[in-house]
């Protein structure tokens, strides 16, 4: 999501830098034109350069409204990441409590969940690799589970909707929504 949203900023000052510069392009026309006009009336020369600045102020416009839609689409990104990450702090909470985990065993659930393996959650934690095995076996008979992917499955589940997930034929004929 970050390298997303890097993106997106990344192409947002990229469209604005080259606003920036047709904007100054089409004021330099615009007053070009409006002498030219003033100075000699119009001419074939005139009308071909009076098309050329409509159409550099129409790229201004759309690429005034391309960088509003990135700025948008970033918010709205950045709204649903935070949705997303509250409904799952509400899940994971609520399940740790449905299991009657204890504290170790909610704290060792969490870093599971985060993809850490034993090796390191030992570590993390500062216990024997042994302990954190059988907090683990405890937590996955507790969520009725046999592996931390299970475990990472169950919790994902919840949040998933089942209308989203398509026949993979849909997707391999560009059906995709």
């Amino acid at each position: 999501m970050r390298e997303r949203r890097r993106a997106l900023e990344r192409r947002a000052v990229a469209i604005t830098f080259l606003v920036a510069l047709q904007t100054l392009a089409t004021i330099f026309f615009v007053a070009d034109v409006a002498g030219d006009i003033a100075a000699d009336g119009w001419s074939m020369h005139l009308l071909v350069e009076s098309c050329a600045t409509a159409a550099l102020l129409a790229g201004v416009v759309f690429g005034t409204l391309q960088l509003r839609w990135l700025v948008v689409r970033a918010r709205l990104d950045e709204a649903a990441v935070a949705t997303a990450r509250g409904a799952m702090s509400d899940l994971v909470r609520q399940r740790f409590f449905d299991w009657q985990l204890t504290g170790a065993e909610a704290d060792v659930a969490l870093f599971a969940l985060k993809g850490f393996d034993a090796a390191e959650i030992a570590c993390l934690r500062g216990a024997a690799s042994g302990t954190i095995r059988a907090q683990l076996a405890s937590i996955y008979a507790k969520a009725g589970v046999h592996s931390q992917v299970g475990l990472l499955a169950l919790m994902v589940e919840e949040l998933v909707d089942g209308d989203a997930i398509k026949p993979s034929g849909a997707i391999q004929q560009g059906t995709r929504r």
